[in-house]
C-alpha cells in the first residue's frame, strides 16, 4: 500500500536500522529489524549500542559500523544475541552491506560465533595477565564459508520466511513479462464477474481443510499488484499436488465472487496450469529468426518432445508449433536476378520476409530448459512464443 503511495523503503541494514521503523524523508522509510521474524527487543537494542554507543565492547572494540559477520559477532553482547537472530537478519537482507552472497554468511554464523568466542577467551586472558589491551583484538578474521549464491527463488523464499513476506523482489517479477501477455488481468484490477477469469500469481499459505463435499485448498493468490483468497476442490488439487504448494507459480482460470466473510474477492479454480502448460494452451507457435548461425532443429525437437496425454478423446500431444522467419535483405551482399534487380533499383535496404510452419510432426514441450536450448542455438533476440490475441 505504501509502495502505491509514491513511498519508498530502505531494505533492513544493521549498520542503518533500529528496532522501529523510521521516517528517514517524506517519502521513504527506514525498514524496522525489529520487524524481522526471530529478533527481539533485546537483540536490536544491543545491535544499535555496539554500533552507536558510547566506549567500548566486550572485547575492547570501539563503536562504529560493523565491518564483516565476524566483526559484528565479536562486538554485540552475546547474551543478547543468538544465532537465530543472526539467521533472520541474514535472511532479510541485513547483511547485504557487508556481504552480498546471503548463502555464505549463513554459512558462516557457526564460524562466526567460535571467532566471537575465542576473541573474548584472548581478551580475558589478556586482561588477566596485564598483556597489551590489543591482544584479543589481533586476531585475524577467518574466512566465510564457500557456498553458492542463491537463485531468485531460493533467496525471495529465505526473506519472506525472516520478513513475512518478498521484499527485495517477487517471485512473479522473473516471468511478469511472458505472463501478462496471455493472462493480461492483473488481481488488483479484478471485478466480481459471473465469467470464468485467467489470473497467474504466485500460491503462499496453502493450508487443507474439510469441506462439506470433501477436502478444500485454501491459499492465497499474490501477483505482486494485488492478493486475493483462493479455493480448490479436492480431485483438481490432488491431480496437481506439485503446483498446489508455497512459493509456486500458477496459471489458473476460475470464477471470482464476492467473499462474505473477509468483504473482498475470492477465486474458485476449476482449472490450473504451470507455465510450461500454459505455453501449450495459450500459445500459438514458437517463431524463430533464421540467421547465419546452423540450428539444428531435429535434435532440439528429438531433445523436448511433445507431452503425451490420454483423453477421452484419444492421445494428445501437448506442445508447440515452430515456425521460421527468413529475411533477405539485398544490401546483405546477395546478388539478386537482373529482372529483380531493375525492380529494386537503389532501395539496397529493401527486404523480403516469409515465414515457413513446420508441421505437425515439428512440436516440441516448452519447459524452460527447452526453451533455454533454443536460445542457446538461435541467439536471445531470435526465439518468441507467439500467443494469442
Amino acid at each position: 500500500d505504501a509502495l502505491k503511495m509514491g513511498m519508498t523503503f530502505e531494505p533492513p541494514n544493521i549498520n542503518r536500522g533500529h528496532h522501529r521503523f523510521e521516517p528517514i524523508t517524506n517519502t521513504e522509510i527506514r525498514y524496522g529489524l525489529g520487524a524481522i521474524k526471530g529478533t527481539g527487543e533485546q537483540a536490536i537494542e544491543a545491535i544499535v549500542q555496539a554500533r552507536e554507543g558510547r566506549g567500548t565492547g566486550p572485547n575492547g572494540q570501539e563503536s562504529g559500523p560493523f565491518k564483516s559477520l565476524f566483526d559484528f559477532c565479536v562486538r554485540v553482547d552475546r547474551s543478547k544475541l543468538n544465532k537465530r537472530t543472526v539467521e533472520a537478519l541474514i535472511k532479510a537482507g541485513a547483511f547485504d552491506t557487508l556481504h552480498l552472497n546471503r548463502a555464505a554468511l549463513l554459512a558462516s554464523v557457526d564460524r562466526a560465533f567460535e571467532f566471537a568466542a575465542a576473541s573474548l577467551a584472548n581478551a580475558n586472558q589478556g586482561g588477566l595477565f596485564d598483556m597489551d589491551d590489543s591482544h584479543g583484538s589481533s586476531t585475524q578474521e577467518p574466512d566465510l564459508v564457500q557456498a553458492l549464491p542463491w537463485g531468485v527463488k531460493e533467496r525471495l523464499t529465505h526473506e519472506k520466511t525472516a520478513v513475512g513476506f518478498y521484499l527485495s523482489g517477487h517471485l512473479f517479477d522473473e516471468v511478469a513479462t511472458e505472463v501478462r501477455r496471455f493472462a493480461k488481468r492483473a488481481i488488483d484490477d479484478l471485478i466480481d464477474s459471473r465469467e470464468p477469469q485467467l489470473l497467474a500469481g504466485i500460491v503462499g499459505d496453502f493450508r487443507v481443510i474439510n469441506g462439506q463435499r470433501g477436502k478444500l485448498g485454501l491459499f492465497k493468490l499474490d501477483d505482486k499488484s494485488g492478493v486475493i483468497d483462493a479455493r480448490v476442490d479436492e480431485a483438481l488439487m490432488n491431480a496437481n499436488k506439485h503446483l498446489f504448494k508455497d512459493d509456486e507459480l500458477v496459471i489458473v482460470m476460475g470464477k471470482v465472487m464476492p467473499d462474505r466473510f473477509s468483504g473482498g474477492l475470492q477465486l474458485n479454480v476449476n482449472q490450473v496450469w504451470d507455465l510450461a502448460a500454459a505455453r501449450c494452451r495459450f500459445g500459438k507457435y514458437l517463431k524463430v529468426k533464421m540467421g547465419a548461425q546452423a540450428i539444428d532443429i531435429r535434435r532440439l525437437i528429438s531433445e523436448f518432445p511433445p507431452l503425451k496425454e490420454l483423453t477421452e478423446q484419444g492421445e494428445l500431444l501437448r506442445g508447440l508449433g515452430v515456425r521460421l522467419q527468413l529475411e533477405r535483405h539485398a544490401s546483405a551482399g546477395s546478388v539478386a536476378p537482373a529482372g529483380e534487380a531493375h525492380a529494386l533499383g537503389k532501395l539496397d535496404d529493401l527486404a523480403a520476409q516469409a515465414e515457413i510452419a513446420l508441421g505437425d510432426q515439428v512440436k516440441f514441450f516448452p519447459s524452460d530448459a527447452a526453451l533455454g536450448a533454443w536460445l542457446a542455438h538461435a541467439g536471445a533476440d531470435a526465439v518468441n512464443i507467439v500467443y494469442e490475441g
